[in-house]
């Protein structure tokens, strides 16, 4: 059997073992298996239970999303993780969505029920915990330039409003994309105040800059923005984990500021996923999820 499996293996499954699995397309590139098999074998060597789980990775087209969910639930997948560009597309297809969930417009991880799929998003969860894992900072009473306005810049906008950042500043190129996401956002921000900025804007004294662009996943892309520009920065998160150092996180590096990729955001909302699966704390198989990623990424 193929490490990336199909819609079509999908159709002949008959493991009759509790199995989990992520849906993307494109798939290969997933860590997902790597870090949720490891833990799951890690949890095994305690507990008996859970010495039969595995998790599994599937390329599935849009189009075959539908079809794909409702199979997995006919042979009693556990759970499921959902990776672009299925986030958005199962939100209506899905029995029940998590209150957490219902502002994003996206899930990305569903729980088996008798009833149907109940979707969760645990992206929000991830992005927290990674900036306290990897800088050591709470986004309670944190200003925050956030980089982008589409569904990944949106996860974290909400987070950082539910989580009660002192401000929420958002850069992106396009104005109409900018304008629909603060639109969006207003109603949850209460008195936080959100501002739109043009792509060259350098205001913000003191704030977490966060990337949730695609700007760095190729070797000559720019920078979304220049650091140098900002004042008083206390910390750079890109969302991005490879390549593990983008041109801002390099910028951030010669400017002497405390920086980190997404990959610990990759780990701790997959640890949650596990959570919502087994009811083992998030906080128990992180450092093992961890531990995976990066040996699978082939980072020391």
């Amino acid at each position: 059997m193929s490490d990336v499996l199909t819609y079509s293996d999908l159709e002949s499954w008959s493991r009759e073992s509790p199995s989990l699995a992520v849906l993307g397309h494109p798939i290969g590139h997933s860590l997902s298996p790597v870090m949720h098999n490891a833990a799951l074998a890690a949890l095994a060597g305690d507990d008996a239970r859970w010495a039969d789980w595995r998790y599994f990775r599937f390329d599935i087209l849009p189009e075959d999303l539908p079809r794909a969910l409702s199979l997995l639930h006919a042979k009693r997948f556990r759970g499921v993780n959902l990776t672009v560009p299925h986030k958005v597309l199962a939100f209506d297809q899905v029995a029940e969505v998590d209150d957490d969930a219902r502002p994003v417009g996206a899930v990305n991880t569903l729980l088996w029920t008798p009833g149907g799929w109940r979707g969760f998003n645990t992206d929000g969860y991830g992005l927290s915990a990674a900036l306290r894992a990897s800088l050591g900072l709470d986004l309670s009473g944190l200003a925050v330039l956030l980089l982008g306005a589409g569904g990944a810049a949106r996860g974290a906008a909400i987070e950082c409003l539910q989580r009660g950042c002192a401000s929420l500043d958002i850069v992106n190129r396009s104005r109409t994309n900018l304008e629909a996401l603060i639109e969006h956002l207003r109603p949850l921000a209460g008195t936080i105040p959100i501002h739109a900025r043009p792509a060259a804007a350098s205001a913000v004294k003191g704030a977490l800059v966060i990337n949730a662009t695609s700007a760095g996943l190729r070797e000559n892309d720019a920078v979304p923005i220049d650091l140098a520009s900002l004042s008083q920065t206390i910390g750079i998160y890109d969302m991005i984990y490879n390549p593990p150092r983008t041109a801002l996180l390099r910028q951030a590096e010669s400017l002497g500021l405390p920086h980190a990729n997404g990959l610990s955001m990759l780990v701790h909302q997959g640890a949650k996923s596990l959570e919502i699966w087994t009811g083992v704390p998030a906080a128990r198989t992180a450092p093992i999820m961890q531990a995976a990623a990066e040996a699978a990424a082939g980072r020391p």
